[in-house]
C-alpha cells in the first residue's frame, strides 16, 4: 500500500508539473494528484485480472489442443486445474475486485498475446508441473503457483513491463507499491468464504491521507514565495540556477510540513525529504538539503513558529 513517503513523492511530482506549467489552476493539479494516487489501485486491479486471465487461458489452451488435426491422448485430456485454482476462484467472487474491473473497464483483450505468453511460459516450468501433480488443494498451496506466476513471470517479462509503462506513466515508481499490494492480497486471502477475504487497501487511512496530500500540495503552492524566501536567505552563496528545481521543491515541502502539520514530528519530516532526495535528485542533494533545512529549522524554532502537538514531536 501507499505509505506517507509514497504520498509525498506523488505530491512532489504534481508540484513539479505545476512549477513547469503555465496553467496555474490549483484545482486542476489537485485532480491530477488524486488521479495519480488512484492509478496505483487501477494498476493493482489490472494485475489481479492478468492473473485471473492466465488462469482462464487454461480452457482456451485445452480447446486448442483438443482441436488439433491429430491430438494426442494428453491433448484430449489436459490438466485444467489452474482454471479452478482456489485463490483465483475466491478472487473472481470478490465484490471489490468485480467492482474494480467495472470501474476501470479492465480487459486484456486489447493485447491477447500477453495472456498467452504468460501461460506458455508457465506451462514449461517445473513449478507448474509440480503444481499439477500435487494433491494438496489447500489455499496456501493454491496461492503458491499464483505467487510464482506473478513474481517469476509477470514481473520479469519485458512485454508486460512495456504495457504497464505505456498505460501507467508512473509505473517505474509505483511498481514497488504494486508488489506490496499483491503480497498483502495473498496474505489476506485465507478463507474459503469469498466475503471474508479483503483486497489490499490503497493506504492505511485514505480519508486522512487524502487530506494530507491535498493540504501539502495546497500549502506548498499558496506559500511558495514565503518558503522560497526562507531558502534563499540560507543559500546566498549559491547561484539560483545551480540549485536543482527538485531540491527547491523538496525543501519547500519540508518547510510546509514543519509549519503546517503539527502532528508530524520534525525528525520524520527532515528524514523523509532527505531520503526522497536520494532517489529523485542529484547525488549530493541529500547533504545539501539536510544542511539548508537544519539552518531553516533553527531559525523557525527560535522564532517560535514550530508548533508540534504531543510529547517528543518537536525533536
Amino acid at each position: 500500500m501507499l505509505n506517507r513517503r509514497h504520498l509525498r513523492v506523488k505530491v512532489l511530482q504534481t508540484l513539479y508539473a505545476y512549477q513547469l506549467s503555465e496553467d496555474k489552476q490549483v484545482g486542476k493539479f489537485e485532480k491530477a494528484l488524486l488521479k495519480s494516487v488512484d492509478q496505483v489501485y487501477e494498476m493493482y486491479i489490472w494485475t489481479l485480472n492478468l492473473l485471473d486471465e492466465v488462469s482462464d487461458y487454461v480452457r482456451i489452451d485445452a480447446d486448442e489442443r483438443a482441436n488439433k488435426f491429430l491430438p494426442s491422448a494428453a491433448d484430449l485430456s489436459p490438466n485444467t486445474r489452474l482454471y479452478n485454482n482456489t485463490f483465483i476462484e475466491l478472487l473472481r467472487h470478490n465484490e471489490k475486485y468485480k467492482a474494480g474491473l467495472k470501474q476501470y473497464k479492465v480487459s486484456w483483450s486489447f493485447d491477447p498475446e500477453i495472456v498467452r505468453m504468460v501461460f506458455f511460459q508457465l506451462r514449461d516450468t517445473e513449478a507448474y508441473a509440480t503444481y499439477l501433480s500435487q494433491d494438496d488443494r489447500s489455499i496456501a498451496a493454491e496461492k503458491d503457483i499464483i505467487k510464482f506466476i506473478f513474481k517469476k513471470i509477470i514481473l520479469k517479462a519485458p512485454a508486460i513491463e512495456q504495457v504497464f509503462e505505456e498505460k501507467f506513466i508512473n509505473w517505474q515508481v509505483d511498481k514497488e507499491v504494486l508488489q506490496a499490494m499483491i503480497a498483502k492480497t495473498f496474505k489476506n486471502f485465507i478463507s474459503e468464504n469469498p466475503h471474508q477475504n479483503e483486497l489490499a487497501e490503497l493506504t492505511p487511512n485514505w480519508q486522512e491521507d487524502r487530506q494530507f496530500i491535498l493540504d501539502l500540495l495546497g500549502h506548498a503552492i499558496r506559500y511558495a514565495d514565503e518558503y522560497q524566501q526562507l531558502i534563499s536567505m540560507k543559500t546566498k552563496n549559491w547561484e539560483s540556477d545551480r540549485i536543482a528545481l527538485l531540491d527547491n521543491l523538496l525543501m519547500r515541502m519540508a518547510i510546509c510540513e514543519l509549519l503546517n502539520f503539527p502532528t508530524i514530528p520534525v525528525k520524520v519530516t527532515i528524514n523523509e525529504y532527505i531520503e526522497i532526495s536520494k532517489v529523485f535528485s542529484t547525488a549530493k542533494s541529500n547533504t545539501f538539503i539536510n544542511g539548508i533545512l537544519d539552518k531553516i529549522l533553527n531559525e523557525l524554532q527560535a522564532a517560535g513558529r514550530i508548533r508540534k502537538h504531543g510529547r517528543g514531536l518537536v525533536q
